[in-house]
């Protein structure tokens, strides 16, 4: 048996872009990535938390150090810059994967910088 259980999450980020035009996914800047253990075609649920709106989509990488958070395609639809978002990833994990993981939780302020990581939720 296999378990859906969270894999990393980045709460409260802002989106600071939009691009409609853009082929689709979340941009997410490189260090926010790697605190979070998101990788790059990662399925992701997006929540925006000014508009309830909930979404998936997934991650392309975004320049390390920018601080960006931006929403492509139809998902730049979905909410609005200045908004906040919970970027939540999850994972399949057996019983014995399950008991040892532990996820990262990036906890940043209002211009994406990290406040925080948790190894729990």
């Amino acid at each position: 048996m296999t378990f859906e259980m969270l894999y990393g999450k980045i709460h409260r980020a802002t989106v600071t872009d939009a691009n409609l035009n853009y082929v689709g996914s979340i941009t997410v800047d490189k260090d926010l990535m790697d605190a979070s253990k998101l990788v790059v075609g990662q399925k992701v649920e997006i929540v925006n938390i000014n508009n309830g709106e909930r979404f998936s989509t997934y991650v392309i990488e975004g320049e390390r150090g920018k601080k960006d958070i931006c929403l492509n395609g139809a998902a730049a639809r979905k909410a609005e810059v200045g908004d906040r978002i919970i970027i939540i990833a999850y994972a399949s994990m057996d019983e014995t994967e399950r008991e040892k993981f532990k996820p990262n939780v990036v906890l940043v302020d209002e211009n994406n910088n990290i406040e925080e990581i948790r190894d729990f939720i």
